[in-house]
């Protein structure tokens, strides 16, 4: 299925005319041996040289039809039989799939020649080798990304949202589409009717103890059954696990193969999710009459639907720019001060890498996503001016806790789009001057003269820092768990 996020797919496989070509030439050989005639009799049969005949026998020349026959004929048998799609034995068999091999991608890059497969080479060498080529492919697809390698694919993710201004309207239509074909009458999305959702797609939900703890799901496409956890945490939203494992199949997502496709998938599921949650064309309309009133609040879309801040924040930038002229930036920052999450077109200048990623960078101290850490009051969402070296921004800002601490979850805009937004009148200011290095990347000058020399922190360093990106197909995802606990819960 084509999504807005498509890349192009790969494939060491040879082409279909190639894989007829080789079964072919190994049929006509088996066939020659079987009658006892050498390669020079076959050749002299059919008034060919030798030469041309072993190229047909190896798959590196395709016999016209006329040819074929003359073949079958003094071979003693029909067209039909040399035109079948399976080989006639496990050897030929095997020979074939090396053949492909040889002739793929996986051979090529290691820089390995093809060979000849005679009849001295062991039928056990040809298993071997196999078995070594595909153990070669299955690590090409769990390879490394390297830290740099996985912040270029997430930077290159990020500027196509920038181009769209993080609106997407594939996936909205795909949305529509689904709360079309259950009848959702808007307003928020119920259980009831992410249940109804799944049967539409042919899923039944299943709520088991024994979820394998690094899947927050695991879908059994075979027998139709979604498997999710029964130990959901108050803090959890069920709808949400439902709509995102939906929201892939929806998709028609595939395993991945790299890190950039994987980071591809969750871009596409969380937007999807976003959209069955809050409806485009229902939360268009309630945002649009805010605007009017002066009063846009991300709290308050937060409450029409029943959602997370993170979630009504993270829709509100997919819809402001396309439906309210409104260009916006986003930021998800740690309790450490880690970006673990941005999205800017209203040109805010966040600290970024030498490769331009804002993710994995220290947010200023001075910057409402930090600031709003030492706010005593969590109950109401925090309100502040920015003022940077390229204008006066605004944001409001809120504390959410998870498994992996408190994160703030903040939204801006640029100074005179503010008039649109309630916080507005706050009287709390900063100054963040970011890519000025004394401003916070360094300490005061009083306190690094004492301390410089002194202090030798041990570094926390996070478990993703280290671990190679992905570490499998499913980055994190212990798989034989997921088929162990498949196997188990499978309907007998």
């Amino acid at each position: 299925m084509t999504t807005p996020f498509t890349r192009d797919a790969r494939s060491d496989a040879a082409d279909d005319g190639d894989v007829d070509s080789l079964t072919i030439g190994r049929r006509i050989r088996q066939l020659r041996t079987e009658r006892g005639m050498t390669l020079d009799d076959l050749a002299g049969a059919i008034g060919r040289v030798p030469s041309q005949l072993s190229m047909i026998e190896n798959g590196r020349r395709e016999p016209k039809l006329t040819l074929l026959q003359t073949i079958a004929r003094a071979l003693g048998t029909s067209l039909d039989a040399l035109l079948e799609s399976e080989p006639l034995d496990e050897r030929a068999t095997l020979e074939i799939a090396l053949e492909r091999a040889m002739r793929g991608q996986t051979f090529q890059a290691l820089g390995i020649e093809p060979f000849r497969i005679g009849k001295s080479v062991p039928t056990e060498a040809l298993k071997a080798m196999l078995a070594l080529q595909g153990e070669i492919g299955r690590l090409n697809d769990e390879r490394a990304a390297t830290p740099e390698e996985a912040r270029r694919a997430n930077l290159a993710l990020r500027r196509l949202m920038r181009t769209q201004s993080n609106y997407f309207a594939e996936l909205e239509a795909q949305a529509r589409g689904i709360l079309e074909a259950v009848d959702h009458p808007g307003g928020p999305l119920t259980q009831r009717t992410a249940s109804d959702i799944a049967a539409h797609l042919g899923f039944t939900l299943h709520y088991v103890p024994d979820l394998p703890q690094t899947t927050r799901s695991v879908a059994d496409i075979k027998n139709g059954r979604l498997y999710l956890s029964s130990r959901l945490t108050s803090k959890g939203d069920p709808r949400t696990a439902v709509l995102q494992a939906l929201s892939s199949r929806i998709l028609g997502h595939a395993e991945p193969t790299s890190y950039a496709e994987f980071l591809r998938q969750r871009v596409e599921t969380n937007y999807l999710t976003g959209a069955l949650l809050i409806p485009e064309s229902h939360a268009v309309p309630f945002l649009q009459d805010a605007k009017k009133d002066r009063a846009i609040s991300i709290e308050d879309l937060r409450d029409a639907y029943s959602v997370s801040y993170e979630t009504a924040a993270h829709r509100f930038t997919n819809l402001a720019t396309e439906h309210l002229g409104l260009p916006v930036h986003f930021l998800k920052v740690h309790e450490s001060g880690t970006i673990t999450k941005a999205y800017e077109n209203d040109d805010v200048n966040f600290p970024t890498d030498r490769l331009g990623s804002i993710e994995g960078q220290m947010c200023c101290r001075k910057w409402t996503s930090r600031v709003v850490f030492d706010v005593d009051d969590h109950f109401n969402p925090y309100y502040q001016y920015t003022d940077t070296g390229n204008g006066t921004y605004w944001c409001t800002a809120r504390v959410e806790l998870s498994s992996e601490g408190a994160h703030s979850v903040s939204v801006g805009v640029r100074f005179d789009d503010t008039k649109w937004f309630l916080g507005r009148d706050t009287s709390n200011r900063g100054v963040s001057k970011h890519s000025v290095e004394v401003c916070c990347r360094r300490a005061p000058a009083d306190l690094e003269a004492a301390w410089r020399q002194n202090a030798w922190p041990n570094v926390r360093t996070p478990r993703t820092l280290l671990a190679t990106l992905p570490t499998g197909a499913f980055p994190g995802v212990d798989t034989t768990d997921v088929y162990e606990f498949l196997e188990a819960h499978a309907p007998r």
